[in-house]
Order: C-alpha cells, then sequence, then structure tokens
C-alpha cells in the first residue's frame, strides 16, 4: 500500500523548549543572603571594634611618650643630661638643688633585685609543681587562691612590710633601721609571685604531651622530665613572665613609699633606707612643689628615665621569645 501512516506530532510550546526558566529566587534563597548579609556586617562591626581597641592602646603610648617628652624638656632645658645621668646626689628641694638620678636607680634596682630574689624562684616552682605534679582538683584549688594575692591593695603590701615584716627581720638584724629596702623588696616579691607563677605555669603547659612521654619512654622521672625536657622547652614563655615580673616590681610604688623610705641615698645595702624613682614622683606629687618648677618638672624626667628602663627590659624580652621561642 502506498498510504502513508499518520505521524503523530505533538503539540510542543513555542520558544524556549524544555521547562521553564526560573528568574525569581525562592524564599530559602532569599532567607541564606540575608544570613549571609548580616554575617558580613556583625563580622565588619566585630573588626572595627578590635581595630579601635588596637589603634587605642597605641594611641596611648604615644600619648604618654609625648606628655613625658613634652614636661621633661623644661627640666633638661635647665638640667645638664649628663649630670642628671652622672650626679650621684638627689637634692631637688634643696637651696642648692642637685639633680643626680643615680640614687633613684639605686634604690629602684636593689629593691628589684631583692623583689625577684623571692618571686623567680617560688613562683617557678609553684608553676612546675602545678604543671607537672599537682592533681587536678589540688591545681584548681591552688592556682585561683595564689591569683587571690595580686588583687591586695599595695598599700595593704606596704604596711604589712613595715609593721609585720621589718619587726620580724629586726629579730634577725638587730640595727636593721624602720625604713629599708630589704623588707620592701620581700614584700614586693610575695606581690609580684602570682604574676610569674601563673604565667609560668600557661608556659609549661603549652608543651606537648609528647615530649613528656617521649622522656618517659626514655627512662627518665617525672621531675628529670620537669627540669630538662618542660622548662627548657617553655623558656620563652618562662621568659616573658618573668619580664613582666620585673617590670612590676620596677614600677611598685606604695610598697617603697611606705616601707623603704623616702631617702634618696646611693647605696647598693639592702639594709638601708632609700628612696625610689617611683616613691619620688609620689613625695613630688603630693603638691609641695610650686607647678612649673623645676623640681615639678623632675618628676618627668624620673618618669621618663623609669619609662626607658621598662621599655628596654620589654625589648629585651621580646629578643628572648623570638630567640628562644620553639614552634610545635
Amino acid at each position: 500500500m502506498d498510504s502513508a501512516a499518520p505521524v503523530a506530532v505533538s503539540a510542543m510550546p513555542q520558544g524556549n523548549q524544555g521547562p521553564k526558566a526560573n528568574h525569581g529566587s525562592t524564599p530559602r534563597e532569599d532567607q541564606i543572603a540575608a544570613l549571609v548579609k548580616r554575617r558580613n556586617a556583625s563580622n565588619a562591626v566585630a573588626g572595627g571594634i578590635m581595630f579601635a581597641a588596637a589603634a587605642s592602646s597605641v594611641a596611648i603610648t604615644c600619648g604618654i611618650v609625648a606628655m613625658l617628652t613634652l614636661e621633661s624638656l623644661p627640666f633638661f632645658r635647665e638640667v645638664n643630661l649628663w649630670d642628671f645621668l652622672t650626679d650621684t646626689m638627689w637634692a631637688p628641694l634643696f637651696a642648692a638643688p642637685r639633680y643626680g638620678i643615680l640614687p633613684l636607680i639605686a634604690g629602684t634596682f636593689v629593691t628589684t633585685l631583692v623583689a625577684l630574689a623571692i618571686a623567680l624562684p617560688i613562683g617557678t616552682i609553684i608553676a612546675v609543681y602545678l604543671s607537672e605534679f599537682a592533681p587536678h582538683t589540688v591545681r584548681e584549688v591552688i592556682k585561683p587562691a595564689t591569683e587571690l594575692l595580686s588583687a591586695v591593695p599595695t598599700i595593704v603590701f606596704g604596711y604589712f612590710a613595715l609593721q609585720v615584716v621589718t619587726p620580724a627581720l629586726q629579730t634577725f638584724i638587730p640595727d636593721l633601721p624602720t625604713f629599708n629596702m630589704l623588707s620592701a623588696g620581700i614584700v614586693m616579691g610575695i606581690m609580684i609571685i602570682p604574676y610569674v607563677s601563673s604565667l609560668s605555669e600557661d608556659a609549661l603547659r603549652a608543651v606537648p604531651m609528647l615530649l613528656r612521654e617521649g622522656s618517659y619512654g626514655m627512662g627518665a622521672s617525672r621531675m628529670q622530665t620537669a627540669f630538662k625536657v618542660v622548662i627548657p622547652s617553655a623558656i620563652s614563655g618562662l621568659a616573658a613572665a618573668y619580664i613582666l615580673g620585673i617590670s612590676r616590681a620596677i614600677g611598685e610604688t606604695m610598697i617603697v613609699a611606705v616601707a623603704a623610705g623616702m631617702q634618696p641615698n646611693l647605696t647598693l645595702d639592702p639594709r638601708q633606707p632609700a628612696e625610689t624613682i617611683t616613691a619620688y614622683i609620689v613625695q613630688v606629687s603630693l603638691g609641695d612643689v610650686e607647678h612649673g618648677t623645676v623640681a615639678f618638672h623632675s618628676i618627668f624626667a624620673a618618669g621618663a628615665t623609669l619609662f626607658v628602663l621598662t621599655l628596654g627590659l620589654n625589648v629585651f624580652g621580646h629578643y628572648l621569645r623570638k630567640r628562644y621561642r620553639k614552634a610545635y
């Protein structure tokens, strides 16, 4: 048969073939886009707040430096810098004033050394015990109790040194004066123990457990592991803790003002009374010195000296952290 079979032609829509293209967005996509937008906005706000906090710390530091510099300039216009650094007498309130900073530096140096002789070994031993030997329950009790020392006002520490420590020392050193650098330094050391022990313990606990396990596997005891493996591995963190303790001791004010005396003596004997840089600043700041005089501006020169000392310590601590830092 010559007749052709009918061809079935299905009705197809004109234009785009297949499913209709969806040019809009679903409610779910709109919700996700809104969440992303809010997240980006919150991240931007948080980043701005953190940048402002970091920038404010830098701005405050620059402001302190500018203030010390501007207020010290009138002093150094009247006092030669070489005499300021080398003269062995500090008597800014005398009729014939002398402005040698060495007695104040010596008092600060001696009290700081006495404090460090107390704080560094005791703080390090406490840190080693809490990190390597103490059970968890004991650690959770001892560490907060130790850190409570940092909450005691320094004026209380000062009178503790004057009324308790000095009389106790006088039983062993009968000719010890009532005001002396030894008792002030001892109490300063007690005060900064929490700073040293807490930061040192954090540095020790940051050492990976694999190093301890390797030491135990070689047959070392816990004591040997603590002092020959853990402490050398945490030396950069320990150095940072020690530098913070030193800076805290150098900048202490009320303990030395109450217990060490107000006599600027150039001596390295801790049994003698002396005046530190911070104690002198307190003395002049009481209001007995006329504003704008050389004696008044001397407190800013002394403060600038103290700032340079602490800055040097911080730079040295930063160098130690970079030099001995270990990455695990």
